[in-house]
Parts: C-alpha cells; sequence; structure tokens
C-alpha cells in the first residue's frame, strides 16, 4: 500500500466517522430540530454520486466509505423528514 492509498483510508475513515457522532445523537434523542434538512438531503445526494463514481472507477475505498457515510447520512436525513412530516400532521 502506498502513501496515496493510505491518504485515501484516512480521508474515508474520517469523513465516515465524522457521522458516526451525528447519527447516534440523532438516535438516541429522536430529535432533529437543530438540523438542516437541506444540509443533509445535499449530503446524501453528494455521497450518492460518490458511489456511483466509485463503482464507474472500481474504487472499493470510494464506494465503501460513501455507501456508509451515505446510510448513515440517509437515517439523518429520514428522520429529519419524518419530524417535519409528523410536525405538518399535528397542525392540521
Amino acid at each position: 500500500m502506498d502513501y496515496i492509498q493510505v491518504i485515501g483510508l484516512l480521508a474515508a475513515i474520517f469523513t465516515t466517522g465524522a457521522n458516526i457522532p451525528q447519527t447516534i445523537k440523532v438516535i438516541k434523542t429522536r430529535s432533529t430540530k437543530s438540523l438542516s434538512s437541506v444540509t443533509y438531503a445535499l449530503l446524501f445526494l453528494g455521497m450518492a454520486l460518490w458511489v456511483i463514481y466509485g463503482v464507474i472507477k472500481s474504487d472499493i475505498p470510494i464506494i465503501l466509505a460513501n455507501a456508509v457515510a451515505g446510510s448513515l447520512c440517509g437515517i439523518i436525513l429520514f428522520m429529519k423528514l419524518l419530524a417535519l412530516y409528523r410536525k405538518k400532521q399535528q397542525q392540521h
């Protein structure tokens, strides 16, 4: 493994790991009040596109890192949208 692969793997670990604390907090507290749905929608879309790019380039670290990070981001986005839906339902 050369230094470029090490840099790529470290980047994947840090960017994927950065989503873990927020996902755990959202699951535990069931609160997404302070989170932006637009931000998480864009992050989710970006990570999905990175997965597609990784598949096209046959780059396993890009595929795996973004699939995991995208899944975590998707959980947060789903919970945010669910909270917005429930809030809207309560107003009617």
